[in-house]
């Protein structure tokens, strides 16, 4: 579930995130950046796990290679 969240910051850190990171990229890259700091680490055990099902890694490695197979890369 997402959830809207106001913050406050500089008006320089503003326009640099607008600059660099795009509009449209904002949340993304603040969330990406905050993540590590608040999430829990049994969600980095259930990503570990997930990893173990064996048949959904061949799966997950077929769908990232598939354009290094069709030259779009």
């Amino acid at each position: 579930m997402r959830r809207r969240l106001t913050i406050s910051v500089d008006s320089q850190v503003y326009e640099g995130l607008y600059r660099h990171v795009g509009a449209r990229q904002v949340s993304r890259f603040i969330e990406t950046l905050v993540r590590p700091h608040v999430v829990p680490e049994d969600l980095r055990l259930a990503y570990a796990q997930m990893a173990e099902e064996e048949d959904r890694e061949v799966k997950a490695e077929e769908w990232s290679e598939a354009p290094m197979k069709r030259g779009e890369v």
